[in-house]
């Protein structure tokens, strides 16, 4: 799967009505098909660092659009494979070093194709190896790094949560067994992240922002404590502040204050409206209308926002968004 940009433009006809607009689901489905034929180009090679993620992106994208299998799974489950380390870590790529935000797209695929009991038959115990590198990344203050040289983020701590309920060893999962994680620690870390202003930051004292706040509401949602500890008025302070992140020119979404849309937005800022039963304080046909703006209509592909060139991070973010809000003919995504 190649993260090379283009070839294509989001953009449409500025005469173009928004009920004109339609997502043109076959020509995306094309352009993702084909990322893995640009092997001949140099950008091919310098995005190898996140070429699992890649997979992920496109993958779930086919998914929601009803086209699962696309991608031929076997080869998807050879790569990624060949990405595991002795550890139980996976790298972006064959050669690469383990990272949590690797080995989080990796399980995140291995569940979508079906393909743990292929991990099992290839390597005994491969989940629980899994586990255990995932497990070995927690922090005495809960929170978790992203590979043994310890940085930590909110992003790691979700994607920990993430992973061990897809390979179902979390400690509410298997209560029968020694716990592999302190679930207390982790919440309490992301709580310690909630602001006055009702989002969360990427560590304690760090500014609101969209993709934290959903890294967040997701880590709550799956331990159970979102309604319990925002309540409702912590979810309105929240749903204000998410909610004024739609610009009214455009329809769009940002991440945080001042800064231009970007057809990422639609899923982390919608999805965290939908853990908080808030979806309805956003404009969701002017924020249709913006995404598929934003994407090529003649070769596939979503862009950041019109007029740039598509790439398949954007691509992802743009289905998944449009799943949030019930565009028809794209399938429902779990917002957590």
């Amino acid at each position: 799967m190649s993260l090379v940009a283009g070839p294509g433009r989001g953009g449409v006809a500025d005469d173009q009505l928004p009920d004109e607009l339609k997502l043109v689901i076959d020509k995306h489905v094309a352009y993702i098909q084909s990322l893995d034929s640009r092997r001949d180009e140099l950008e091919y090679h310098l995005t190898e660092h996140l070429r699992i993620s890649g997979i992920y992106w496109g993958l779930t994208a086919l998914h929601l659009l009803g086209r699962p299998d696309a991608l031929p799974r076997e080869g998807v489950i050879d790569f990624v494979l060949s990405c595991l380390h002795e550890n139980g870590g996976f790298g972006a790529a064959p050669g690469h070093d383990p990272h949590m935000l690797y080995t989080v797209s990796a399980v995140q695929i291995l569940a979508m194709v079906d393909g743990f009991a292929a991990l099992e038959k290839r390597v005994p115990d491969g989940k629980t190896m899994i586990a255990k590198y995932i497990a070995g990344l927690q922090q005495p203050n809960g929170t978790f790094a992203g590979d043994e040289w310890g940085e930590t983020d909110t992003r790691f701590l979700y994607g920990a949560l993430n992973a061990l309920s897809l390979l179902k060893m979390l400690p509410q999962q298997q209560p029968e067994q020694p716990p592999l994680i302190n679930v207390s620690a982790a919440t309490d870390h992301i709580k310690a992240c909630h602001n006055f202003d009702g989002g969360f930051g990427v560590m304690p004292g760090a500014e609101s922002h969209s993709g934290q706040i959903f890294t967040c509401l997701g880590a709550l949602s799956i331990t159970r404590e979102l309604d319990s500890y925002l309540g409702e008025e912590g979810k309105d302070r929240l749903g204000a502040w998410l909610s004024e992140r739609q610009l009214d020119d455009s329809g769009g979404l940002n991440g945080r204050p001042m800064k231009l849309v970007d057809v990422c937005y639609p899923w982390w800022v919608g999805t965290s409206l939908v853990m908080i039963d808030r979806l309805h304080w956003i404009d969701k046909k002017k924020l249709t209308a913006f995404i598929l703006k934003c994407q090529d209509p003649e070769q596939g592909g979503v862009a950041d926002r019109p007029g740039d060139m598509v790439d398949v991070f954007h691509t992802h973010f743009a289905v998944a968004g449009l799943s949030l809000i019930g565009y028809p003919g794209v399938l429902e995504v779990d917002p957590a």
